[in-house]
């Protein structure tokens, strides 16, 4: 089960990586959108600005907690869902930055964008072991609030729920701590 959620994540992410440019939309339905986003940092875009110093402590931080979760995964099978999305992340840090040729890359302070669509086992990475982008591409708008002009602090400003972009690794994430403290469950 481990093994085909992870295949399942990465053919998805490969496909939109390889398939669509950066950024690039395309709707499904009027709250369901594919949006191609590179994720530099550990997430909903979070960064500390370190550029590949960072990427290379959160690689090697996501290594020791899945190692420790692998561990208990062997005494409990509900961490599965969890300890998947949590390797398939990691996959596209360890791997991404040395098999497709276009990624997100910090140069001068600041993350830098790319125009195209990437390749993958291309002769050149766009960056190297342990530093490659988090492929996030799920978008989901269920709520949108606009606040009436009559609200001072407030005015005019739109209110979204759920306004991020997400992988299929970050729902088993998800799904996967509900499962592991949910005593009820499974």
């Amino acid at each position: 089960m481990l093994i085909l959620l992870i295949f399942l994540d990465q053919i998805i992410k490969i496909y939109i990586k390889t398939h669509f440019k950066l950024g690039q939309s395309l709707k499904i339905f009027n709250w369901f959108k594919l949006i191609f986003n590179e994720n530099p940092g550990i997430g909903y875009g979070f960064n500390l600005k370190y550029g590949y110093l960072e990427k290379l402590i959160i690689s090697i931080i996501r290594i020791i907690l899945i190692l420790k979760l692998k561990f208990f995964y062997k005494k409990n099978c509900k961490i599965c869902l969890l300890l998947a999305g949590a390797i398939s992340n990691l996959i596209d840090c360890l791997f991404y930055g040395i098999i497709f040729n276009k990624g997100v890359r910090f140069i001068n302070h600041y993350w830098n964008f790319y125009e195209g669509i990437s390749n993958i086992f291309y002769k050149k990475g766009y960056s190297f072991f342990l530093c490659g982008c988090v492929v996030d591409m799920f978008y989901v708008k269920l709520l949108k609030i606009k606040m009436p002009n009559y609200i001072p602090l407030f005015r005019n400003v739109e209110l979204k729920f759920l306004n991020v972009i997400f992988n299929l690794a970050d729902i088993f994430i998800f799904m996967g701590v509900i499962i592991l403290f949910s005593p009820g469950w499974i």
